[in-house]
């Protein structure tokens, strides 16, 4: 069995989503220490809906993958449902990640978490 499934790969070699937003409405950048991949993602939020999603990863093919999964699972969702999103729902989407890259999931979610945060900040919501 191969290590990565196509899914992994063809989001690794094709990544969609990639790049800046420039004024983005949320900007999360978090990273990891340990394997020294740091994701960085941008969301443009309209009417309480993600109406655009760019991320830009150092990282490992599985950060890669995991980046460009989790911004095509949030693009056009309520901001609701995209507070939602684990790394369990970017993994499964991905055809699952080995055991030692499933970090690279979390640093999604954790990613994702910070622009919305940010965003919430940036509007005076608390979101809850």
């Amino acid at each position: 069995m191969a290590l990565y499934s196509e899914k992994v790969m063809d989001h690794f070699r094709n990544p969609r989503n990639v790049g800046v937003i420039e004024n983005a409405d949320g900007v999360g950048e978090v990273g990891n220490a340990k394997c020294g991949d740091i994701m960085k993602i941008y969301l443009k939020i309209d009417d309480g809906i993600v109406s655009d999603a760019k991320f830009e990863t150092f990282g490992c093919g599985s950060a890669i993958a995991s980046s460009s999964m989790a911004t095509e699972l949030i693009k056009g969702k309520p901001l609701e449902e995209v507070k939602q999103l684990t790394n369990k729902a970017v993994t499964e989407a991905l055809d699952g990640l080995p055991a030692h890259k499933l970090h690279c999931s979390v640093l999604a979610e954790e990613a994702i978490a910070a622009a919305i945060k940010d965003y919430y900040e940036k509007t005076g919501n608390s979101g809850s």
